[in-house]
């Protein structure tokens, strides 16, 4: 894994101004120190026992985990366990105390006002979460969820929520479809309506949320808010999860990233965004379990992203390459009849200037339909903008900062400059159609230790 000055260093190149930790490391935080980033540390669940049991404990843990690094490091918030309900139950009975532990030692330190405490929840606790008017927690947890509920409203403080539309898809055998999921556009007649409310939900996450506040509600309590500490989609996984792929990791997230910052709210709540972290910054090959659980990342170690989310407008790229040098290049492996359709198409109804491939010509070598593709498809993806979904071709083209041009055949990414295009996207018929472009502003969460804030501008954000 990268060092955490390098861990860093790559936070500050994408501009991401909030992260959630799974612990309280001290060479992460002095890392930290002085880079204005907001921190959400955490105890972690094998030391929440201890926590919960004795005040001294939590005192001391302050103290060496918050105290010893502020100012300098920009802490706003203390994780207390992360999904303890429904991961590590034994610890239950004492995390109410643990959570009021904590504060005090905030409060002994005058720091109560700064930094919020709470514990992240799984959605699981939620049953019955459609329609979300009639959501209601779990009650055999309800001797620790409304104490737990109650100190969350006296310290105002929130309800940290883990939303996962992956899942519930996968759990769902074909019930919730796909682009439900994914933020995609629905017709209105697909929409889920919730027939108390008549309220219309277009994506799995608002419905979740919404679920998460009924719940509250259900319980007495409605203004407390919720921040999503955990959010994603995997971008690889075993052969029974075939919807973990690259393209739609890439979706999700980016579609995530502008419903939250175009302020949309939720159905229950319009106009009032919920921030979000989205997992992870690094995927975890070593992590147990299946492989979607190892690829959640936004990069792999080497810091090399797995796929690119763009901030549209401002013409930064969450990548190890800052420079906004990125390309478009026919996946390896690709079925070469795809490829060679997907050029087809390019070299037509994509209105690139294919000329450059002719015998004689810069790009003609290596004469053969993987190196003509590329070239390409990454002319058309600079002629859009390189706005996001130009660069998919039916999946059988990739983004990658590395430049694939080759003697005197120039790729236009090297230049940097855009060719923007007018009414150059192929029609919602043609063929090879491109996504619509999504408004991106980038932000995630780690490996073992961390996540990134899509917050809002006026709110807590990045």
């Amino acid at each position: 894994m990268p060092n955490p000055t390098q861990v860093v260093a790559l936070l500050k190149a994408q501009q991401i101004r909030h992260i959630r930790l799974y612990d309280a490391d001290r060479a992460m935080l002095l890392a930290l120190a002085n880079s204005g980033i907001r921190v959400t540390v955490a105890v972690p669940n094998e030391q929440l026992l201890g926590v919960g049991q004795s005040n001294a404990t939590a005192a001391n843990w302050v103290a060496r985990n918050v105290v010893a690094h502020v100012p300098a490091t920009n802490i706003t918030a203390i994780a207390v366990g992360s999904d303890v309900l429904t991961t590590l139950p034994n610890a239950a009975p004492v995390l109410v105390s643990a959570l009021k532990f904590i504060h005090s030692a905030l409060v002994a330190s005058n720091l109560d006002n700064e930094i919020k405490v709470s514990t992240p929840l799984s959605s699981n606790i939620i049953l019955d979460s459609f329609p979300p008017s009639q959501a209601f927690f779990n009650r055999s947890w309800n001797p620790v969820l409304v104490p737990m509920l109650k100190f969350l409203q006296s310290t105002g403080s929130y309800l940290m929520f883990n939303v996962y539309p992956y899942y519930d898809y996968m759990q769902s055998n074909g019930v919730i479809p796909l682009d439900y999921a994914l933020f995609r556009p629905l017709t209105p007649n697909k929409e889920a309506v919730d027939a108390n409310t008549l309220l219309h939900y277009t994506n799995v996450f608002d419905a979740l949320v919404d679920a998460a506040y009924f719940s509250m509600a259900y319980l007495n309590f409605t203004n407390i808010p919720i921040i999503v500490t955990e959010s994603g989609w995997p971008s690889k996984g075993d052969a029974n999860e075939p919807d973990a792929t690259i393209d739609n990791a890439n979706t999700y997230n980016s579609n995530l990233i502008r419903h939250v910052l175009n302020n949309t709210g939720t159905p229950k709540h319009p106009g009032i965004s919920v921030s979000t972290y989205i997992y992870e910054l690094y995927n975890e090959d070593m992590k147990p379990g299946s492989v979607s659980e190892k690829n959640w990342g936004l990069f792999d170690a080497n810091g090399v992203p797995v796929y690119i989310l763009r901030l549209t407008g401002s013409g930064l790229v969450l990548a190890n390459d800052t420079t906004n040098q990125t390309y478009c290049v026919a996946r390896d492996g690709a079925d070469p009849k795809m490829l060679q359709a997907a050029l087809d198409w390019a070299c037509g109804a994509g209105k690139v200037n294919c000329s450059e491939m002719l015998q004689g010509k810069p790009c003609y070598e290596p004469d053969n339909v993987a190196a003509h593709a590329t070239y390409a498809f990454d002319t058309y993806y600079h002629r859009m903008g390189m706005t996001s979904g130009t660069c998919d071709f039916n999946g059988v083209a990739a983004v990658t900062t590395t430049d694939p041009s080759h003697g005197s055949c120039i790729f236009p990414g090297r230049s940097g400059t855009f060719i923007n295009g007018t009414s150059l996207a192929p029609s919602a018929n043609s063929t090879f159609s491109a996504s619509p472009s999504y408004c991106i502003h980038g932000s995630a969460f780690t490996s073992p230790i961390m996540i990134i804030g899509v917050l809002l501008w006026n709110a807590v954000f990045l």
